[in-house]
């Protein structure tokens, strides 16, 4: 069981007035998995993650850095206003988007 101490530098020190430490470490967690169930949802959605077959040695590693950084990359382009799947699909129409879009790595 985490200490009184643990649980407050997890949740970034004192809770709010009227709110337990319980309290602040739950909207904390959810908070995170908000943040990371929405992360896998837009990698399976937008580039089909669940669908790759890619099994062997590091490979599936491999991708799935490849994907975030995809993710990442397509998410600060902010000219084009569309989608990450819409964005994919405009780089690899127009290399000059693409261009557009690595050099913000």
């Amino acid at each position: 069981m985490p200490s009184h101490d643990t649980a407050v530098a997890s949740t970034g020190g004192e809770p709010p007035h009227g709110e337990s430490n319980a309290e602040q470490f739950g909207k904390s967690v959810r908070s995170h998995w908000g943040i990371e169930n929405s992360l896998h949802w837009l990698l399976d959605v937008a580039l089909r993650e669940d669908d790759c077959r890619i099994r062997k040695d590091n490979a599936p590693q491999n991708f799935a850095i490849l994907r975030h950084i995809a993710v990442n990359l397509l998410g600060k382009e902010t000219r084009v206003k569309r989608g990450i799947k819409n964005k994919q699909f405009l780089a690899s129409l127009d290399n000059n988007y693409l261009e557009r879009v690595l050099e913000l790595f």
